[in-house]
């Protein structure tokens, strides 16, 4: 395992390193959409009752903010590392497929959950926030920065350049995150719409993990789980079996 443990801790300096753009400005980011949702929609809407939009929103944008920094990381890692060349580096090694899986989605998460620690510290500076069920904030946010890092690193093997990777991100990763319950409840959408987002596998990510704040969803929480897991286990059996043929990394 030292080659698993190495390419680990080569993956955390990665992010590290340069954490003023990796951690501290995604914090900023989402600190300006509550400044902004928050100002113009408090008061105006209540999605649960009980709970101001300014709270409501905040786990909303934890979620997004690990999601969307779980894939920037695995992805821009792999995708660098091919333009580079230094990948040879990584290949040469007796590595396994399970090790590399393992060390690169690890990392991803590692950085999603940083960035969402950072945010979820900032924003409850504005508004107090509960704690309904602890155990589904943790579950949810660590399924989510996994299935994120497990889908760059797909995206990051596919990709040969940094133009299909950013197509990548913003035509699938971007919707799918925005179109996913961050800002609003699928309860306030019409019915046809309300259907089409239980196709976004996003959706219960962040739906599940607000559960745990509030102990009140749009579905059922161990529902939600279950979807997310079972999505985390075939986009993991995709990447491993990608690493494991060489498939754009051994030619």
């Amino acid at each position: 395992m030292s080659g698993f443990r190495t390419l680990f801790y080569k993956e955390l300096l990665r992010f590290w390193k340069v954490s003023f753009q990796t951690v501290l400005a995604p914090v900023i980011t989402a600190l300006l959409y509550l400044t902004i949702f928050g100002h113009a929609l408090r008061g105006h809407v209540e999605v649960y009752p009980g709970v101001e939009y300014t709270s409501f929103l905040i786990p909303g944008l934890v979620m997004m903010s690990v999601l969307q920094n779980a894939f920037a990381n695995s992805s821009s890692s792999l995708i660098q590392s091919k333009i580079t060349g230094n990948l040879v580096f990584v290949l040469l090694p007796p590595l396994s497929h399970y090790e590399m899986f393992g060390a690169y989605v690890l990392a991803a998460v590692a950085r999603g959950l940083a960035v969402g620690f950072g945010v979820f510290i900032v924003t409850i500076w504005f508004v107090p926030v509960s704690f309904s069920a602890p155990f589904y904030i943790i579950g949810f946010a660590i399924f989510g920065a996994a299935i994120l890092g497990t889908l760059g690193l797909i995206a990051g093997i596919w990709a040969e350049k940094f133009d299909q990777l950013a197509a990548f991100q913003n035509f699938l990763i971007m919707p799918l995150t925005f179109l996913s319950g961050v800002f609003y409840s699928t309860h306030t959408l019409p019915p046809v719409w309300r259907e089409v987002s239980r196709l976004n596998p996003f959706f219960y990510m962040i739906d599940g993990f607000r559960y745990g704040f509030f102990g009140m969803s749009d579905i059922n929480p161990l529902e939600s789980l279950a979807i997310v897991a079972g999505f985390f286990v075939v986009l993991a059996a995709i990447a491993m079996r990608m690493l494991a043929s060489g498939y754009k990394l051994r030619h």
